[in-house]
């Protein structure tokens, strides 16, 4: 994956991070969303991380499979179960033989792919990963750009006794991307972790889905089917495939 984000550093203090805002609690709700597109009972992930997803929806009895471009994530993954196949790679760029039921890419992992150029690829292997009736589901933030001055930004993203995680942010609206930089107070010690990200606005998602043959066909504004509003903090936007594989 693009970026100056890694994994690799960051995978030591991921599942307590994930934890913290709240996306571990959640995990089970979207594998049992998820589930309702896998007849055939085979799903694929982009960017499927320690599993946080991918092992529960393992756990309903979908074979799952995964791609990471970290391999500090993917040895977490390893130490949760060895009933998921994954392997290092670039979901900007990727090919499969095997054709699944249901490829899904959840979080900010597709806003990590920071050009244009690289979320299309990305959408156009995950349609020719499709087999002719799969689909293919990607959650996406809603861009939040109030609040900026002169460019930035600084949001305070969780508070406890023992832990203080600060995001600072500039944007770069030509390029539609955000360089997020995570300050993670613990103690009397600071860990930083930057991120360069590309937002996207569900409209145009959709029309890079329409150029690899994908056409919407649902959009939820959270895994519990909750709508779509202006007010919704994300989308979660499910897409089959309009013409068949070569």
């Amino acid at each position: 994956m693009s970026g100056d984000f890694s994994y690799d550093k960051f995978s030591s203090v991921y599942e307590k991070y994930t934890s913290m805002v709240g996306k571990v609690a959640e995990a089970d709700v979207t594998a049992a969303f998820l589930e309702q597109y896998c007849s055939g009972r085979s799903a694929l992930e982009l960017g499927i991380g320690n599993g946080r997803v991918a092992v529960p929806l393992s756990e309903r009895g979908v074979n799952v499979e995964g791609i990471d471009s970290s391999d500090d994530m993917l040895k977490l993954l390893a130490k949760r179960t060895n009933l998921i196949k994954a392997w290092r790679g670039n979901i900007a760029d990727f090919s499969s033989e095997q054709r699944y039921d249901l490829v899904y890419c959840v979080y900010s992992t597709f806003m990590q792919l920071f050009r244009r150029e690289e979320q299309i690829t990305c959408l156009r292997a995950a349609a020719e990963a499709l087999d002719e009736e799969g689909v293919a589901v990607i959650e996406v933030r809603v861009p939040a750009l109030d609040g900026f001055v002169g460019g930035q930004k600084t949001t305070t993203m969780f508070v406890d006794h023992e832990n203080t995680l600060v995001n600072a942010e500039i944007h770069d609206p030509l390029n539609q991307n955000l360089f997020q930089t995570l300050l993670w107070f613990s103690g009397t010690s600071v860990t930083r972790f930057p991120e360069r990200l590309r937002y996207i606005y569900h409209q145009e998602l959709d029309t890079m889905a329409e150029c690899v043959g994908l056409e919407l066909v649902e959009r939820w504004g959270d895994w519990t089917r909750g709508a779509f509003t202006d007010d919704s903090k994300r989308h979660v936007s499910v897409y089959r495939r309009t013409r068949p594989n070569p």
